[in-house]
Parts: C-alpha cells; sequence; structure tokens
C-alpha cells in the first residue's frame, strides 16, 4: 500500500471549503434573482474583485484568508470590516491597512482584463468549475489563475510525478517513460515545471499523446526557468493547462514554491517521486501529500547516489515501490484502476534469478545500430569516445549509427556529447 493519511470527510465541518456554498454556474458568476442585467453585472465585477483584490492583499496567504472567509463568510465582508475586528484576528497592520483602503480593488479590476488578454481565467474557491480535489485540502488556494484546456485536464484522473532539479539520465527516463505511459491511458500528468524530473515528466506526456498540467510558482505571465518557454507552449497546444495562485507579475522567488508544491498534490490522486536528495523540495511535497490523504510512490534508486535517498527513505516508510505504470493505476481508486487495467492484471514483477530482465532489440535496426544500441544503457550514460573505443567502429560509422539510433527515438541525446538509451 502507498502511504496515506486519515481523510477528512466534508461531513467533519472543517475548514472553510466544508462551509462555503460552491455555485454551479459559470465561472465567475453570480446569480442575482430579481436584479437587472445591468445591476447584476456590476455586482458580478465587485465579486470577483473582491476575490482577487484579498488573494493580492499583503501578508494575507491561504491559511488567513480561510480564517477571514471563515469569520465574516464572504470577500465582500471582509472587505466591509471594521479595524477592531480586523484587529481581532492579529492580522498585521499591513494588512488592516490595505484592507481597509480597498488598495487593491483597481488592480484587481485590472487583473481580469489582462488575464482575458492571456487567454486565461481566474476561478474562485467557491466557483463550480475549482477543481474539486483541490478544494478538499486544508487552506486550498482561494483564487487560482488557469491557462489551456484546465476543465478537460483536472477531470480526468490525475497523478504528480516530481523530483530532482539536478536528476540522473536513470531518473529522466524513468520519470518519462511512466509519465508517458500513464498519459496514454487518460492520465493527466501534474508537476511543477522545474528543470530535471518535472520537465522529464511533462516531456513523457506529451510524448504519449496525453494531457499535462504544469502548475507555477509564479504569475501565469512569468515563466521560471526561462528555457521551459517552448515546453509550455506545448503543453497548450497539446490541449494541457498552467495553473497558478500567484497574480500576473509575481517573480519566482523562494517562499512561493511550497504554495506551489501544495497545489501539485492537491490537485492529484497520487504523488509519485522520482530520485529526491535528503533536502529535495520533492519531500516537501510527499509530506504535503500525506497531510492531504493523498498516496505516495515512489521509483526506488541506486543505495549510493544522493538523488536516491529521499525516494528510497520513503519507500522504506511505506509508500509504494514503483517499477512500472502499471504500480501507479493500481494504487487508484477501484473505479478507475478497473477502467485501465484488464482483468486478471498482474501488477507485481518477479525479476530473474540474476536481477536482470531481458530486453528485446528493436526492430528495423542494421547491425552497426544494434551494436550502438547493445553497448547504451537507460541508467547511465557514455561519452562519444567511451562509444568509439568500445564499438570498435570508425568515428563517421558510430556518428551515422548514433544520429539514426535518436532518428528512431531510440536514444537520448545528452549535452557533452552524452548517450544514453531511451526506455
Amino acid at each position: 500500500m502507498a502511504l496515506k493519511r486519515r481523510r477528512i470527510s466534508s461531513g467533519d465541518g472543517r475548514g472553510l471549503q466544508n462551509r462555503l456554498r460552491v455555485r454551479e454556474s459559470v465561472p465567475g458568476w453570480v446569480r442575482l434573482p430579481h436584479a437587472s442585467a445591468k445591476t447584476a453585472l456590476r455586482a458580478n465585477r465587485l465579486f470577483m474583485q473582491s476575490w482577487i483584490a484579498l488573494n493580492m492583499t499583503p501578508e494575507i496567504g491561504p491559511r488567513m484568508a480561510a480564517v477571514l472567509l471563515e469569520r465574516f463568510g464572504s470577500p465582500e465582508a471582509v472587505f466591509g470590516a471594521r479595524r477592531t475586528e480586523l484587529e481581532a484576528l492579529k492580522l498585521k497592520p499591513a494588512a488592516i491597512e490595505s484592507i481597509l483602503k480597498r488598495e487593491f480593488f483597481d488592480k484587481a479590476e485590472a487583473e481580469v482584463k489582462a488575464v482575458k488578454e492571456l487567454g486565461g481565467e481566474i476561478l474562485t474557491l467557491d466557483d463550480g468549475g475549482y477543481p474539486a480535489l483541490l478544494r478538499e485540502i486544508p487552506d486550498a488556494p482561494i483564487v487560482l489563475y488557469a491557462l489551456g484546456n484546465w476543465q478537460q485536464c483536472l477531470e480526468s484522473p490525475c497523478v504528480a510525478v516530481i523530483g530532482s532539479r539536478n536528476c540522473s539520465t536513470y531518473g529522466r527516463n524513468a520519470a518519462e517513460m511512466l509519465a508517458r505511459e500513464l498519459a496514454r491511458r487518460g492520465i493527466t500528468i501534474v508537476s511543477g515545471l522545474a528543470r530535471g524530473i518535472d520537465t522529464a515528466a511533462h516531456r513523457g506526456a506529451l510524448d504519449g499523446n496525453g494531457k499535462t498540467v504544469g502548475v507555477l510558482g509564479t504569475g501565469l505571465d512569468i515563466i521560471y526557468p526561462k528555457e521551459n518557454r517552448r515546453l509550455i507552449d506545448e503543453i497548450i497546444a497539446g490541449g494541457g493547462a498552467v495553473v497558478t495562485q500567484f497574480p500576473l507579475g509575481t517573480p519566482p522567488v523562494g517562499e512561493n514554491f511550497p504554495y506551489r508544491n501544495r497545489i501539485i498534490s492537491g490537485l492529484s490522486l497520487g504523488v509519485l517521486l522520482v530520485e529526491a536528495s535528503e533536502r529535495s523540495g520533492s519531500l516537501i511535497t510527499a509530506r504535503l501529500a500525506m497531510e492531504q490523504n493523498r498516496d505516495v510512490l515512489a521509483v526506488p534508486g541506486n543505495i549510493t547516489s544522493a538523488n536516491s535517498y529521499g525516494t528510497n527513505y520513503l519507500i522504506k516508510a511505506g509508500a509504494k515501490l514503483v517499477q512500472q505504470w502499471q504500480d501507479v493505476v493500481s494504487e487508484l481508486p477501484a473505479e478507475i484502476s478497473a477502467a485501465i487495467l484488464p482483468p486478471g492484471t498482474e501488477v507485481s514483477v518477479k525479476p530473474k534469478a540474476n536481477g536482470f530482465q531481458p530486453t528485446l532489440t528493436p526492430a528495423g535496426l542494421d547491425e552497426k545500430e544494434i551494436k550502438v544500441w547493445q553497448l547504451l544503457r537507460p541508467d547511465d550514460s557514455l561519452h562519444i569516445d567511451e562509444l568509439l573505443e568500445a564499438s570498435g567502429m570508425s568515428f563517421s560509422e558510430l556518428n551515422n549509427a548514433l544520429v539514426s539510433l535518436d532518428i528512431k527515438d531510440l536514444i537520448r541525446v545528452l549535452p557533452g556529447r552524452y548517450y544514453a538509451r531511451k526506455i
């Protein structure tokens, strides 16, 4: 079994999400019976402004926002509160002054227009379109910015695939392979658009012609890291989505990423770790996942590798060991796993006595391509000089074989003329 924490059901009546009346309507629209169209439009504009302005207010994070909404009932009522009422909740002076002056109302109105120009949407916590799983978590973000096909992506079963930024070839291959196979079967891959494992997970989902959702620690208009601009474009073009809780223009400061991690696990039924060092931020996501009653799964790694400390530790503590995509699917709710796994599927894989499992050589390769492919491994890379010596080929023969294998998508070309086999 994967690591789990007890789920607090809605019947417990705990947390803001259990007290808000969810509006089963068009996102961002309030139904006002007996009101004129003009009055209704004005009310809805003020409604959205109040949510966005509260989200922008300094010193007000999701936890304090939940306290305010619990006390006053709505963002509009928060901005109508008296100073003494706000002071009684021990808000910081900057937050109190901002609320009393309605400091961010004009900016909130401009925010709605700017997000619309980007092609995005803004969801509020009581919106009928707000992701149901995310609403379950304690201190869910009160505002969620979304770009792309977010609704279809998040209505499908979601699994987070996360891990080290400084990943190994083995980790990158494992993340891509697992994300690809899960995405092919209709599971949305959620990750954080960081370098390393996150990028590999998004790439794997795209390679599988599936859906993937990237969660930003910045505003929708700030890409971090910058080299992932093209990846985000590919995600959107491929029917995926990008989401964040942060207003436009928010830079990538360190304090934002634990909030991002909370959304990654909150959107997902389970969280799969592929490589994590002892101090990896991915372990924070794993802890948050357990607190949110999500399954925690991990890919085992080399016991001598620092990148494998976190995943091996989690497995030792009870996380589900993952070797193949079926191991992930088997931990999903029964109705989902039954629809994906064929009847009688055996998800446990017994290794051969020598610890290795045979790998068939891909069809359609010539003699030199087969030789090079067999020299390469998925869990480590070889430099072209090492391949030249081991293969006994001339440089032109080796180079032609490598180019052909790359075109056939059978190998990975790494910086510095290193090569590895794709899983």
